[in-house]
């Protein structure tokens, strides 16, 4: 027989009993559209969670020379640099201390500097630690080289200055008795708490203002995060490679811990429901087979009494059994789309569908009406056309 043939011939008892072919595909549906919503509602949400343990500088790393050695250390000037030698490392920046004290105007005490510290800073500073300006500018090439200074949180507010009006004069703080122009005020940084409190200068006015010596205080990495470990492991050595036990990295965030566990954990039990439904709907349409071959053995004991084989037969039935499990193995895989694509919008998750899940549900629902189909046909091929026309 041809395919075709056999195809229209399994459709017969689809047409003939649509009501309970829907009843027994919808089985099939319900267990497949489970199985994408257990896969792409916790694998969205996972997405999510990911992205905001990222956020929380998984892939970030301090490094400090330890001052409780001697001679104190102290990182060379071309710290930053060195690192960015590292594979792994896309990005890398410094900042240093430069010791002075920081006051709102001249009548404030000589020695109340606010608790902050004023900070020699790399340009490439903000994206490395993943700050940004809240108000003005930050420093550039230009006015990293002039007595400009941009603010970290806590220190605007400490200052007085929470905000630089536009077109308004510029205000200004005294460093070391000398005046500095308020450029920019960062916003808060939750990876680096320090700079929050700091007050930012360009690395090229600190030298030639404050008497800066140039060597930088912390030194900041970003890596790629798989390698982040490997990172760490080199750091010391490379910065310092003459005393590279006197440099202090800190270990990678805690947030990494918890990102790479979220990432290798799974719902089993989820998935576990999914084959039970799945298990379900293959019995339905099971059952439903079975019942057919008895309702139907006037029809097969006459299509036998007319010629046709046991093979055409079983490839009747098994045919009517695959194509009850692909409809609803379709009509579950769109359901479950759907549903997975509405519940993450509603919950503003990025849409993760695992496409492997999606083709698993049809593939499995063919393979269940297969193994559905097994018995049934195998049982209608075996009636005798005396015996099926017996029961007429």
């Amino acid at each position: 027989m041809r395919v075709l043939d056999l195809l229209g011939l399994g459709v017969i008892g689809l047409r003939t009993r649509p009501g309970r072919a829907a009843l027994s595909g919808l089985g099939i549906a319900i267990g497949i559209a489970t199985m994408l919503v257990v896969t792409g509602i916790p694998a969205s949400s996972q997405a999510a969670l990911v992205d905001e343990l990222s956020a929380l500088g998984t892939n970030s790393l301090q490094a400090v020379a330890r001052q409780d050695v001697e001679p104190p250390a102290r990182l060379p000037e071309s710290a930053a640099a060195m690192a960015r030698r590292i594979g792994p490392v896309t990005a890398a920046s410094a900042v240093g201390n430069t010791h002075a004290l920081v006051r709102r105007n001249d009548h404030t005490a000589p020695d109340d500097g606010l608790g902050l510290t004023v900070l020699a800073s790399r340009l490439d500073l903000l994206p490395t630690i993943d700050a940004r300006v809240r108000a003005g500018r930050w420093l550039t090439p230009a006015t990293e080289r002039f007595p400009a200074v941009v603010l970290g949180s806590v220190a605007a507010t400490r200052l007085g200055l929470t905000d630089l009006p536009p077109g308004g004069p510029t205000p200004q703080v005294m460093i070391a008795d000398r005046r500095f122009a308020v450029v920019g005020i960062l916003a808060t940084t939750p990876l680096s708490p320090d700079v929050d409190r700091s007050v930012l200068i360009g690395w090229p006015v600190a030298q030639a203002q404050l008497g800066f010596d140039g060597g930088p205080t912390v030194l900041y990495v970003r890596a790629d995060e798989p390698q982040i470990e490997a990172v760490r492991a080199v750091l010391a050595e490379t910065v310092s490679p003459e005393r590279p036990g006197a440099v202090v990295v800190t270990r990678p965030s805690d947030a990494l811990a918890a990102k790479r566990a979220t990432e290798s954990s799974f719902s089993v039990l989820f998935l576990a429901l999914a084959g039970v439904a799945l298990v379900v709907g293959g019995i339905g349409v099971a059952n439903t087979m079975v019942v057919s071959v008895l309702e139907r053995r006037s029809e097969i004991g006459l299509r036998r009494a007319l010629g046709a084989t046991r093979g055409q037969i079983r490839g009747q039935f098994l045919t009517e059994s695959v194509v009850l499990a692909t409809i609803g193995g379709l009509g579950g895989t769109t359901l479950g789309l759907l549903a997975t694509v509405g519940y993450a919008r509603w919950q503003s998750w990025p849409l993760v569908v695992p496409a492997e899940a999606a083709l698993a549900g049809v593939a499995g629902a063919v393979v269940i009406g297969v193994l559905a189909g097994v018995y049934p046909c195998v049982r209608a091929a075996r009636l005798t056309p005396t015996q099926a026309l017996a029961a007429v």
